[in-house]
């Protein structure tokens, strides 16, 4: 309970001194929530399948002055999940927040979609989270967070076939709303999601020439999002400042999802 403001209402935004866990966090957005979750005062999990270019990410968390922690993890694995928590514990004795970032992406029609294209999407985007979830509900204390990072595709349609990754992020919101229930009153876990709209990120890269600007007349932003203003949104949930939060998926898409 925050109770009589005695200290500036920035404080709420600080997470001096906790332990965060990021998977994907080898490009792209994962590369920013590690750098931002250092810059406000985490230590941080480095989780990614590949894990030679975790390298880099280490150098931004401990340039923001903060240890870092790599570990290889395929979030399909329920093993690998496991091994990325326990190497936090041991390294540093404590998980206070989960970025639940790792994902594919596939844009196959759905009459040419094996199988094994639609299963190894679900199998990373909606059970990787919640293997990880999983391992982090067993030792997180009661104030701890973890943030799914979703996405507008779960919430509406943008034009590419795109129904195992759509199907995957709608799904993670219906286990966000879950965990949340069966963990914020029994083991005081907050669980929340971001549903980002277009960021700069690997799948973006491989867009057909031509789309993103196309998206761009339904953003009444007008423009890309910066992962910064994404990262923000997560320390935000993460942190006492999103304290009565939970259970909540906040849309981070300059207004996609209202046009």
């Amino acid at each position: 309970m925050i109770g009589a403001m005695t200290s500036p209402i920035t404080d709420l935004f600080s997470l001096t001194d906790k332990v965060v866990i990021v998977t994907g966090a080898s490009s792209g957005l994962g590369v920013a929530f590690a750098e931002g979750f250092a810059q406000a005062g985490a230590d941080v999990a480095l989780g990614a399948r590949r894990v030679a270019r975790l390298d880099e990410t280490a150098a931004l968390v401990e340039a923001a002055g903060r240890r870092a922690l790599k570990v290889e993890t395929d979030v399909a694995s329920p093993e690998a999940c496991q091994a990325l928590v326990d190497a936090t514990m041991a390294e540093f004795g404590r998980v206070d927040v989960l970025v639940n970032n790792a994902g594919v992406g596939t844009a196959v029609p759905a009459t040419r979609e094996t199988p094994e294209q639609f299963r190894q999407v679900i199998d990373v985007n909606l059970n990787g989270c919640y293997w990880m979830a999983q391992a982090c509900g067993r030792v997180m204390r009661p104030g701890s967070s973890i943030v799914n990072i979703s996405s507008v595709l779960g919430l509406t349609t943008a034009g590419l076939p795109q129904a195992a990754y759509a199907a995957s992020k709608a799904g993670l919101i219906g286990l966000t709303r879950d965990l949340a229930q069966q963990w914020t009153g029994r083991k005081g876990i907050r669980v929340n999601a971001l549903a980002p709209g277009f960021f700069a990120s690997e799948m973006t890269d491989t867009y057909p020439e031509g789309y993103l600007e196309a998206q761009q007349q339904r953003i009444p932003a007008g423009r890309k999002g910066d992962p910064r203003e994404l990262t923000a949104s997560a320390i935000f949930l993460a942190s006492a400042a999103g304290g009565y939060i939970t259970g909540q998926t906040l849309a981070v898409d300059g207004g996609m999802t209202i046009t």
